[in-house]
């Protein structure tokens, strides 16, 4: 029996969207059971608290619980690849950070590969990042710490956390800008970092913005200038390095991502939910009084902010030389 032209075409439409209409359903029952959101660093540091506030948000609007999974390890790839191994079903969350996009070409052994195996869900902040002194440190300004630098090749020591994280980053990026011989210590942690500053252990150092704003306030520490492209809006006095540095930018960031082929529903509806909590004041009051940037981009503009600071990283490991502990 042959059909009507009309009838043929509406029917043939019907049946171009059924198989859609699983997928949908499926996004709008998600989730179905609580959420793990992996996170590579230790409970109550930086990271980890902006994790359990977007956890708790998720909790809150979604119905299901989203529990942290603290996985700290070979900074931050253990819970890396055990996201990229998880089902890619939605309940198997990462927050990745600046270090991933560093340890893609630090290490040169990975199992995985972050930016092909995993999808982006949303960006959440920026980190800015500070360079600061003991007040003792004879320099005031980052123009003063660069001469003194030239003038004292091999002798200024410059203390940040451990290689491949965020403030190391932003010291060897400063050291190849300013074209300076300085000697870094490793800290395994910015507090020790914070610590020896304030007991004149060592008189320079690069650190997240967080952990010293008290101290800067108290006239303890001295910031010399900000990492980020616009100033601090806890430090709105501290100039930018790049006042000094043309160009010189360096921040931590912080975002959602989840397993490869995830559903894109599933994906868009978390996308949706975190950027609303970003748009809320108490959230965004939060963030901003832990001296952290909002940062919201689409889904395709945050895959492309990874993978932009993935090359920018790459090219400065490579310059620098710089192999793993």
């Amino acid at each position: 029996m042959k059909l009507p032209r009309r009838q043929f075409l509406r029917l043939a439409a019907g049946a171009a969207v059924l198989p859609a209409v699983p997928r949908i359903a499926a996004a709008q029952a998600y989730p179905t059971r609580p959420v793990r959101i992996v996170v590579g660093f230790p409970a109550g540091g930086q990271i980890d608290i902006i994790a359990r506030l977007m956890g708790q948000w998720l909790s809150d609007r979604l119905g299901q619980q989203f529990y942290i999974d603290n996985r700290p390890g070979a900074a931050s790839n253990v819970a890396a690849e055990a996201v990229v191994r998880a089902p890619a079903d939605g309940h198997t969350l990462f927050l990745a950070n600046g270090t991933n996009a560093v340890n893609a070409t630090l290490y040169d052994n990975l199992r995985f590969d972050f930016f092909r195996d995993t999808e982006p869900v949303a960006s959440i902040n920026r980190i800015p990042l500070v360079l600061y002194a003991h007040p003792s440190f004879e320099p005031k300004t980052v123009a003063e710490l660069i001469a003194y630098a030239k003038a004292n090749p091999g002798k200024l020591s410059i203390a940040t956390p451990p290689k491949g994280t965020g403030p190391s980053m932003a010291g060897e990026l400063f050291k190849l800008t300013a074209d300076i011989d300085v000697i870094f210590v490793r800290y395994r942690a910015d507090a020790q970092v914070v610590t020896d500053l304030l007991g004149g252990q060592v008189l320079v150092a690069f650190g997240g913005i967080s952990p010293v704003i008290p101290h800067i306030k108290a006239g303890k520490l001295r910031a010399l200038g900000v990492t980020a492209a616009e100033r601090s809006s806890e430090l709105p006095n501290v100039p930018r390095i790049a006042d000094t540095l043309t160009g010189f930018e360096a921040s931590g960031w912080c975002g959602i991502v989840a397993p490869r082929n995830t559903p894109l529903e599933i994906v868009d509806k978390l996308h949706g939910e975190i950027n609303a909590a970003l748009a809320d004041p108490n959230i965004v009051a939060r963030l901003t009084e832990a001296g952290l940037t909002i940062l919201i981009l689409s889904r395709t503009g945050f895959g492309k902010f990874i993978a932009q600071e993935t090359e920018k990283w790459g090219k400065v490991i490579r310059a620098a030389n710089i192999k793993p502990d």
